[in-house]
C-alpha cells in the first residue's frame, strides 16, 4: 500500500484558498468588473506597501513582469543580460524577447544562488543588466550584487517570483535593483491562479510599464469606463496584453493579508522537515544567512545515487507512486535543447547549477499542509530511501 492513497494524494504547492477569496471573487463576478479595475488597483497599492515600494504594476505573470521590466531598459540587439543558470526558463526567455543576449553565471552551491564573483567574470562592454533571482525564497547577495551593478553602470532587475517575504538586512528582496519582479502562480507563497507585479522606485519607467502591459493605451478600462465619463484613449506605442484582471486581484488582496500568518506556518513544516531528515543522506537547505528572511517557497533536497542508493528520477518516480507530490526546481538552463542549439550552451560549462539541477528535488511546502501530511512525506522519502 502507497503511504498515500489515489483519492488522497498530496498535490505539490496546493495554495490555501479560504472563503475570504471565495467572497471577493464572488463579489467582482457581481459587480460586473471582471477585467482591470478596482481590486487590481487596490491589490498594487496593498502589494506595494508591503514591500516598501513607491510605485507597482499588476500584470497577468511574473514572466509578464519580467519581459516589461527589460523592454523598459531599451535593450539593443547586442545588449547582455547576466542570469543565472539555476532558474526557470523564464528569466532566460525575457531576456530574449526583450531583445538582449542571455548570459550565464554559474551559483554558489551552498545558497544555490547566483555567485557575484562569477558575475564579475561575465561582465564586458556590452553587459548591460544583471537579473539575479532569489531562489526558494533565498535572498541572492544583495550588497555584492548592487556594488557591481554601480561600479559598472549596469542596470539590476530582481526575479523575485519565489521571494514576496525576502528580505536582505531588512529591506525587502524586489527594492535593491531598477526593478522587481514578483509572481503570484497557483504555487507561490501569494497565489492569484496566475499573476505577476514590478514594483520601483522609477515612476517614469513604472508609467510606461502600465502602458506596454495594455496595449500601449494611454487609459485602462477602469479610466475609459469609470464613474467620471468617458475616456478616450490612444495608444503610444506598441505594447502587449499583459494585464491582471479584478478576478485574480480579488484572490491576491486577500492572499496579501494572510502572508505573514502563512510564513510561520512555512517556517514551521520547514523546520519539521530539517529535523526529520537530519540523520538522512540527503542534501538540505543550508541556514539562512543572519540579518536576512528566507521566503520559504521551496524547500529542496538533493538526493545523490551514491549516497541515498537511489536516482533522483527514480526518487521522484518513487514519490509519486507513494502518494507525495514533488517537484523539479531546477534542471539548469543549458540542459534544454533550445538553448544548446541557439547558443551552443553546455550544461558542464556551469558545474553547480548542472549538478544541483540533476539532483534536486523539491517536496511539498504549503500552509495548507496539516502536521499529518508533513508526516506522510516524510515517511515516503525514509521508505524509499530505506529501499534503496
Amino acid at each position: 500500500m502507497p503511504v498515500r492513497p489515489k483519492e488522497r494524494f498530496l498535490v505539490f504547492g496546493s495554495p490555501l484558498i479560504l472563503q475570504e477569496e471565495v467572497d471577493e471573487v464572488v463579489a467582482s463576478m457581481r459587480s460586473g468588473w471582471l477585467g482591470t479595475g478596482p481590486k487590481v488597483a487596490r491589490f498594487q497599492s496593498d502589494f506595494a506597501a508591503y514591500v516598501g515600494a513607491p510605485h507597482a504594476a499588476a500584470l497577468n505573470s511574473c514572466t509578464a513582469a519580467l519581459h516589461l521590466a527589460l523592454v523598459a531598459l531599451d535593450l539593443k540587439p547586442g545588449d547582455e543580460v547576466i542570469t543565472t543558470p539555476l532558474t526557470f526558463c523564464a528569466s532566460v526567455n525575457a531576456i530574449i524577447h526583450a531583445g538582449g543576449t542571455p548570459v550565464l553565471a554559474d551559483v554558489d552551491p551552498r545558497t544555490m544562488n547566483i555567485d557575484p564573483e562569477r558575475v564579475r567574470e561575465k561582465i564586458t562592454p556590452r553587459t548591460k543588466a544583471i537579473l539575479p533571482v532569489h531562489f526558494a525564497g533565498r535572498s541572492c547577495d544583495m550588497d555584492a550584487l548592487t556594488s557591481l551593478a554601480r561600479e559598472h553602470g549596469l542596470f539590476l532587475v530582481e526575479d523575485c517570483a519565489h521571494a514576496i517575504e525576502t528580505t536582505w538586512r531588512g529591506r525587502h528582496a524586489g527594492t535593491f535593483g531598477d526593478l522587481g519582479c514578483f509572481s503570484f502562480y497557483a504555487t507561490k507563497n501569494v497565489a492569484t491562479g496566475e499573476g505577476g507585479m514590478v514594483v520601483s522606485s522609477d515612476a517614469e519607467r513604472m508609467a510606461r510599464i502600465k502602458i506596454l502591459g495594455l496595449h500601449g493605451m494611454s487609459a485602462d478600462a477602469w479610466k475609459r469606463f469609470g464613474d467620471e465619463g468617458y475616456k478616450h484613449y490612444f495608444v503610444v506605442e506598441a505594447g502587449f496584453k499583459y494585464n491582471m484582471m479584478d478576478l485574480q486581484a480579488a484572490i491576491g488582496i486577500h492572499q496579501l493579508a494572510r502572508v505573514e500568518g502563512n510564513h510561520v506556518r512555512r517556517r514551521a513544516v520547514w523546520e519539521m522537515y530539517d529535523r526529520a531528515f537530519a540523520a538522512l543522506p540527503l542534501g538540505l537547505p543550508a541556514p539562512e544567512e543572519p540579518d536576512t528572511r528566507h521566503a520559504r517557497h521551496l524547500y529542496t533536497i538533493l538526493v545523490d545515487e551514491a549516497r541515498c542508493g537511489v536516482s533522483r528520477d527514480d526518487f521522484l518516480t518513487r514519490m509519486t507512486r507513494e502518494g507525495i507530490g514533488v517537484g523539479v526546481h531546477y534542471l539548469s538552463v543549458p540542459e534544454h535543447p533550445y538553448y544548446q542549439q541557439r547558443y551552443g550552451w553546455r550544461p558542464e560549462d556551469w558545474p553547480e547549477a548542472m549538478a544541483i539541477g540533476r539532483r534536486t528535488v523539491s517536496l511539498p511546502l504549503s500552509p495548507k499542509l496539516s502536521d499529518a501530511d508533513v508526516a506522510d512525506v516524510v515517511e515516503a522519502v525514509r521508505l524509499i530511501l530505506s529501499e534503496g
